[in-house]
């Protein structure tokens, strides 16, 4: 019986490596290899400090081990091993993200990543579409004020001058992550211009989970979800609380770091019909506030 339940396991191979094609299945491993190469010489050139851990006496491995990558990826240790032993695994989007950030790879270097595992990068850089020229020269008519374009996962996809240094630098932060959940969960520059933030994050955590009722099995949100909640416990805590809360026009409080307090009108402009990619802009709630935004418009244009 089981060398009958062996040969039928053999034939069962046999018949979908044939349905593959020899081709295919060729293709597949070199990309295979090439992925386990690229992957082993991105570990070998970071150091194990910058990425905050001891490089301690007996290390001879260059750069990082294959474990230290795995757990700063939160990825097990056996699949990142057949990983970079070329195995035949699948592998998810929201790995290949989490070890492009562990990796520190470049925008180049992301895209051959997926590139080479075969994968379509859902990150909004990757295909960011519906920014027509049109659409940023009416960003740069809204100056002073502050504006930009943002879809329904709260991707920054387009900014005129004004709003890159409302709540910061945002030319600064890669383009991966420029997302407004991300950047108020996790990045301290971001996250002290916001007077109330306790309850700005509540209250993104509510419209976040409001949103995603339609995009459940997409991947890019998928991924969203899980490194917010990987990053900041914060995010975590509301995300358990299963509010849910349509975007809606409000007063915003901000505090900044050229000009001070601002109190600012926000208010979205939908480009769909449906309720997707948005123009947000701001407008002053007072005349201090109007003083102020045209002086950080001054300095964004220096």
């Amino acid at each position: 019986m089981t060398t009958m339940v062996q040969d039928a396991a053999r034939r069962a191979e046999g018949g979908a490596a044939g349905g593959r094609g020899a081709g295919a299945g060729a293709a597949g491993e070199i990309r295979r290899h090439e992925l386990a190469a690229f992957l082993r010489s991105r570990r070998e050139r970071i150091t194990p400090e910058e990425v905050g851990l001891p490089r301690g006496a007996r290390r001879r491995t260059p750069g990082l081990r294959r474990e230290e990558v795995a757990q700063l990826s939160a990825v097990g240790v056996t699949w990142y091993t057949w990983l970079e032993q070329a195995r035949d695994i699948q592998v998810s989007v929201q790995v290949l993200d989490a070890l492009a950030r562990t990796l520190m790879l470049d925008a180049s270097e992301r895209a051959h990543l997926f590139q080479l595992a075969a994968a379509t990068d859902p990150a909004p850089t990757a295909a960011c579409e519906g920014v027509s020229d049109a659409l940023r020269e009416t960003l740069r008519q809204f100056e002073p004020l502050p504006a930009c374009v943002q879809n329904s996962r709260y991707d920054i996809l387009a900014y005129n001058r004004t709003y890159a240094r409302l709540m910061g630098d945002l030319d600064a932060i890669p383009p991966e992550d420029r997302n407004c959940m991300l950047l108020v969960h996790t990045h301290p520059e971001w996250r002290a211009t916001v007077v109330h933030l306790e309850e700005t994050m509540r209250l993104m955590a509510a419209k976040l989970r409001a949103a995603m009722a339609g995009h459940l099995t997409e991947p890019a949100w998928k991924m969203l979800v899980k490194r917010l909640q990987t990053e900041s416990p914060e995010f975590r805590e509301n995300w358990e609380r299963y509010e849910v809360v349509s975007a809606r026009s409000r007063t915003k409080y901000f505090v900044n770091h050229h000009v001070g307090p601002l109190t600012l009108h926000h208010v979205d402009l939908w480009l769909r019909p449906e309720q997707g990619a948005r123009m947000v802009t701001f407008t002053p709630a007072d005349e201090e506030s109007r003083r102020r935004l045209e002086l950080l418009h001054e300095i964004a244009c220096r």
